[in-house]
């Protein structure tokens, strides 16, 4: 037993807690940016479409595939127009904010200067990045929630409560369409552990929030870049968003499992082995900042 151990008083788990770090950041302006964001995207959304009503343009109807048979749905009930804000916030602005929830964490600590003070508090350093990872995932899922039931109690209050359209099969019952729709974003939230994955373990190896942020957004287009690179054949499978869009298949009927489940094996594997790789780095490295 070492003599921080032996010190009276002295428990590991008490150090950081998770409740004063959920404040801290809570506090911080890019928090409440991100999560605001989340409110004005559907009033946005909303705005966009309520311009486009009385704007008088025209749709020729010539593109856009699945995603436009969403928008042409959008203003059809209230879980259409969520499911559209979900859709056209998952491509980029989703995988933003995770990345900045999680690659801002520990090198915006070593930025500032204070990471090596949180270490010789003392916090052990796999709590610290237990604890960081912890209020990271809670303000992203935050970040996801708020984003959904903004779009679903505005999309309600002005377009009504009614079935879950689809494109590919039958229209679904409210209740049906409202389980479907926490499905999808059950899904986007597993996807989006890539993300989680990839941004905390740049957060750990550079001392530079914004290169963080940066580079795991960075390399996520470029995952979708190579996605559309069709002479790679089945090499894309081993791309960590080439089942981003699997979602889909909770839309159609009976529920199409098969990619979704491969899609969720996937990103939890990906994200376990970006997370090992983090806690493996930063247990290890010389912390001077």
């Amino acid at each position: 037993m070492s003599s921080l151990e032996a010190a009276a008083g002295y428990k590991p788990s008490r150090t950081l807690p998770i409740w004063a770090e959920v404040k801290r950041q809570a506090s911080r302006r890019r928090t409440q940016l991100a999560l605001g964001f989340m409110v004005v995207l559907p009033l946005i959304v909303l705005g966009a479409f309520e311009f486009g009503n009385t704007g008088g343009g025209d749709d020729d109807g010539d593109g856009g595939g699945a995603f436009s048979s969403i928008a042409d749905l959008a203003t059809s009930g209230g879980l259409n127009f969520a499911l559209f804000c979900l859709a056209v916030s998952a491509g980029f602005l989703l995988v933003v904010v995770v990345a900045l929830f999680f690659g801002d964490t520990v090198a915006s600590e070593a930025s500032w200067g204070s990471l090596r003070y949180l270490l010789a508090i003392p916090v052990p350093r796999a709590r610290l990045l237990g604890v960081k990872l912890t209020v990271a995932g809670l303000y992203s899922l935050l970040a996801l929630f708020t984003l959904v039931g903004t779009g679903l109690l505005i999309g309600t209050l002005r377009y009504g409560w009614g079935p879950l359209g689809s494109s590919i099969a039958a229209e679904l019952p409210p209740a049906e369409g409202l389980l479907r729709l926490l499905g999808i974003v059950a899904y986007l939230a597993a996807t989006l552990l890539v993300v989680a994955g990839l941004a905390f373990l740049l957060s750990v190896l550079t001392d530079a929030a914004l290169g963080a942020v940066g580079g795991a957004v960075m390399l996520c287009i470029l995952s979708n870049i190579l996605n559309e690179i069709e002479a790679l054949g089945d090499l894309r499978k081993l791309l960590p968003t080439y089942y981003n869009d699997a979602w889909r298949g909770l839309l159609s009927t009976p529920i199409q499992t098969d990619e979704l489940a491969q899609g969720t094996i996937s990103a939890i594997v990906y994200a376990t082995i970006f997370w090992g790789l983090a806690f493996y780095r930063f247990t290890r490295k010389d912390i001077t900042s």
